[in-house]
């Protein structure tokens, strides 16, 4: 019985990962930037996730659309993780509709704006091939629009939020 809540949690990391990469892909695109420096980078991305999803220490994703000249932030895509994992046959999905919405809501970023991809862990997590520490941007004077979860597989979740200029 071990072996299969092993599994089936290795199941759930996985397809949660894959759907937070694959969201912050759309965001990307359907913002109006380039995706191709975040999908040459995927290898590296996934090997963060699903390490920190994996030992419990992954708090939140956040994607930094900013101005290069300025460095000030324009939108903050924030993907916080929930760890109600269930086991057994839980449902599993992910809301591209509400997203899509969502980014649409928010609108295009300036086509010189540049994005960077930040994982917020706990305090002690392990050390990850090809992640270091930083810190992120400033939000002061942003607001939050939260869209709810997104992400779902057997109560290892994903809620995302966005964060815009007042």
């Amino acid at each position: 019985m071990t072996n299969v809540a092993v599994n089936t949690y290795t199941h759930s990391v996985t397809y949660v990962a894959d759907n937070i990469l694959k969201s912050l892909k759309d965001i990307i695109r359907l913002s109006g930037l380039d995706p191709s420096e975040f999908v040459g980078d995927w290898a590296t991305h996934m090997r963060g996730v699903q390490t920190w999803l994996n030992t419990g220490d992954l708090e939140t994703v956040e994607l930094e659309i900013y101005d290069p000249k300025t460095d000030a932030l324009i939108f903050r895509w924030d993907i916080e993780i929930s760890y109600g994992w269930s086991g057994g046959d839980g449902s599993f999905w992910t809301d591209t509709d509400q997203l899509r919405y969502a980014i649409r809501k928010a609108g295009l970023a300036p086509s010189e704006a540049r994005y960077r991809f930040l994982l917020q862990t706990k305090p002690g997590r392990p050390d990850v091939i090809g992640w270091s520490k930083t810190s992120g941007r400033s939000t002061g004077g942003m607001i939050r629009q939260s869209l709810g979860t997104t992400i779902e597989h057997s109560g290892l979740g994903a809620r995302t939020s966005y964060l815009r200029r007042a």
